[in-house]
């Protein structure tokens, strides 16, 4: 259930980064629209740079676990969006992923490639730096060779130490005050659906209930950062009730 609920943590800042292209003009669909997809192009390329690092955080502790596959490929999803041919872009985004995870010689290399590419450009270096951070946290906690790789890649981005620790000690105190339902007729009530419905409809009214509250589809509709911190609640509030009933349904 922890799983969960920290994934809708994850969600908010992970949708921030790739979602909001029409905050950051070098990633809306204008910008890339005489991009040539290949391999090279998007290996070299910033958003390439980047994958190959959340490779390297995701795959720190040996493995790359489920809750982080999920998280990886919606940020494939949200990459390849913004290019001419998303498909192939996916599936290149996945290949240079998947021969990544295993490199451990790299890390300052591509790091550095990386930093050289956003130099000018804080806003964007805080960003990824608070997703590799957030990625890291996906588990509950940070083991020490996630940390490691963390901070080899915040020295090659010459990322503010305090920034960096602000935004680690941020998120270590949100995992310490996410708070499971207290029983699971709450959990049916949040969902809106009935203890007799079938798993196939709880889970149609889960995803529709993420998408109507999704923070970053709720910004793009202008409202308030208010707005916005009470719908990412209600998404942590959707995403735990969600795995409650499921466990509830596999004993």
């Amino acid at each position: 259930m922890l799983n969960l609920i920290i994934l809708a943590i994850v969600a908010y800042g992970f949708y921030y980064i790739f979602t909001s292209y029409s905050k950051y003009e070098t990633y809306s669909k204008k910008a890339f629209e005489n991009f040539s997809v290949s391999y090279d192009s998007l290996k070299k390329s910033e958003l390439g740079l980047f994958v190959a690092l959340v490779a390297k955080v995701a795959k720190a502790d040996g493995k790359v676990d489920a809750l982080e596959a999920q998280l990886v490929g919606i940020m494939f999803d949200d990459i390849s969006a913004v290019f001419p041919d998303p498909q192939k872009t996916k599936d290149i985004l996945k290949q240079i992923f998947n021969e990544e995870k295993d490199r451990e010689e790299n890390i300052e290399k591509v790091a550095l490639s990386l930093a050289n590419a956003i130099k000018r450009n804080k806003a964007q270096q805080q960003q990824f730096m608070g997703f590799l951070i957030q990625l890291a946290f996906i588990d509950g906690e940070v083991s020490p060779q996630e940390e490691e790789i963390l901070q080899i890649i915040a020295e090659a981005l010459e990322f503010d130490p305090n920034a960096y620790h602000a935004i680690f000690d941020q998120f270590e105190k949100m995992m310490q005050n996410v708070q499971p339902k207290a029983t699971l007729d709450d959990a049916y009530k949040v969902l809106g659906v009935k203890a007799e419905d079938d798993m196939k409809s709880i889970k149609k009214a889960y995803r529709k209930l993420v998408r109507e509250y999704h923070p970053d589809i709720i910004a793009s509709q202008g409202k308030s950062e208010q707005y916005m911190q009470e719908a990412t609640k209600k998404t942590q509030e959707i995403n735990q009730a969600y795995e409650m009933i499921k466990e509830a349904r596999e004993r």
